[in-house]
């Protein structure tokens, strides 16, 4: 019983006094400024220790979107997506994998049973005599378990341990990337409604005007060139109803692949105005957020992945320590097996002391070049995210100046036509300033309806950019 005690202890030293030896994980240094740009552009910067606007990190997806429908498509596309599937099951497998590899930490436990039975003829038994042998054991051991002296097993661990924690942050972007998306195409599918209820209406005035001049022109008070251009007016709004026609439709299959299940019509938007823009949301002064993204988060993860296989590299060169045993008992006899005096036990410890072997050299080079590729990509990551948020800051700071400036040129482009139109009526212009009016007006009024559009994307990129909310 003592010797067995002894055993145990030693296996016990063996197996918690292992220790890793990758190198100490480092953050680097982040390659971005700590504050983010100023300028004509980032006028919003000067509220943005403002209290009543909370930054988004403060913000689930459900705060942020209040529209009621649109969470409700949201909600079934977190459920029925297949590219959100797929990422989440890649969480599963890596996590799989990672409880595979910390096993190897853990001996294999076996039980065995065998029974060997032989006949050996006279002319060859040592007796002279036909002679029948029989043999049977019961046993329990350990086959090959290498005790991780120098944390070879403990670096592959930690290395799966990240590879599951980045995936995890992967799944996380999908969840984010697939929210904003199907928040985008759901009011692209608005503003194109919009647009081609504008273009019918327009349709249907222009078709209304070349009626009238088609009658002048049969009386003589309207030329054939003045047909022609109302014509040409008639023609182009039909085009452009045929191509928003198109548009809707394709934004309404686009819709339903994001979702992964056709969107019941009550849910769907009629137009843009009738859509609850998201909560206003604040970047805060300080770039750090970005370390939170989920897509800095994973390359993170590799980056410590890279870092961790330098210490599996570096084990390689120190010898490895294996045991194999077994306990159990055997007898001649089936009757006898279980008996006192029966008990059999082996015990063979095996060490291996790499010598000269050029591969582990250069395989301790490419893990190291790995980590500076992850510092690399990491780091690039990170300008990345800095670079998306600042864009999306600098279209917030300007877009209302923009949205302004259309509203004025669509209230003026409308005030021009009308203006045009009762001097043609009268006959004192001729109607080449209706149908430059006309134009003016229907390209600034298309222009409205694409800047209110990009004022709620500002919003959701922002968010997007910023890496969501808390429940994200």
């Amino acid at each position: 019983m003592n010797k067995k005690i002894f055993l145990l202890v030693i296996i016990i030293f063996f197996v918690f006094a292992g220790c890793t030896m990758a190198p100490k994980y480092k953050r680097p240094e982040t390659p971005v400024p700590l504050k983010w740009p100023g300028g004509p552009a980032y006028i919003y910067m000067e509220d943005a220790a403002d209290e009543s606007t909370p930054p988004a990190s403060a913000l689930s997806w459900r705060e942020f979107i209040r529209d009621e429908r649109l969470r409700k498509v949201i909600e079934t596309a977190l459920n029925n997506n297949r590219d959100l599937r797929i990422a989440t099951l890649n969480v599963e497998r890596a996590r799989a994998y990672y409880g595979i590899q910390r096993a190897e930490l853990l001996p294999s436990v076996n039980a065995a049973g065998s029974f060997y039975k032989e006949r050996i003829p006279a002319d060859l038994s040592s007796t002279g005599s036909v002679v029948t042998a029989e043999q049977y054991n019961v046993n329990l051991g350990i086959t090959s378990w290498e005790i991780d002296f120098f944390g070879r097993i403990r670096s592959l661990k930690d290395n799966a341990l990240e590879q599951y924690l980045a995936t995890d942050e992967a799944r996380r972007g999908s969840q984010i990337m697939l929210i904003s998306t199907t928040c985008q195409v759901y009011l692209a599918l608005a503003a194109d409604r919009e647009a081609l209820r504008l273009v019918t209406s327009t349709l249907n005035t222009q078709e209304v005007s070349y009626k009238l001049i088609k009658k002048r022109y049969d009386v003589g008070f309207a030329s054939e060139l003045d047909l022609r251009r109302a014509q040409s007016q008639v023609d182009t709004a039909r085009g452009d109803v045929a191509r928003y026609t198109q548009l809707v439709a394709q934004d309404e299959n686009a819709l339903n692949l994001l979702v992964g299940s056709p969107v019941p019509p009550e849910l769907l938007p009629s137009d843009l105005k009738n859509v609850t823009p998201p909560q206003d949301i604040s970047a805060g002064l300080s770039s750090e957020i970005l370390l939170q993204r989920p897509d800095v988060l994973a390359a993170e993860h590799q980056l410590k992945a890279a870092n961790a296989n330098i210490g599996a590299a570096r084990a390689a060169f120190f010898p490895r320590i294996a045991l194999t045993a077994t306990a159990g008992t055997a007898s001649a006899d089936l009757s006898g097996l279980f008996k006192s005096g029966q008990g059999a036990w082996t015990f063979a410890p095996q060490i291996v002391m790499p010598i000269f072997d050029a591969r582990t050299w250069h395989a301790y080079d490419v893990t190291k070049v790995e980590k500076e590729i992850s510092v690399a990509e990491y780091e690039k990551t990170i300008q990345t995210a800095f670079r998306e948020v600042a864009d999306a800051l600098a279209e917030r700071g300007t877009i209302n100046d923009r949205l302004a400036a259309q509203q004025s040129l669509v209230d003026a482009s409308a005030v021009s036509y009308r203006l045009s139109e009762a001097r043609y009526n009268k006959g004192i212009d001729s109607y080449l300033s209706v149908l430059d009016a006309q134009r003016s007006l229907y390209g600034a009024e298309q222009g409205l309806i694409m800047l209110r559009l990009a004022r709620i994307n500002s919003l959701i990129t922002l968010y997007k950019s910023l890496g969501g909310g808390k429940d994200n």
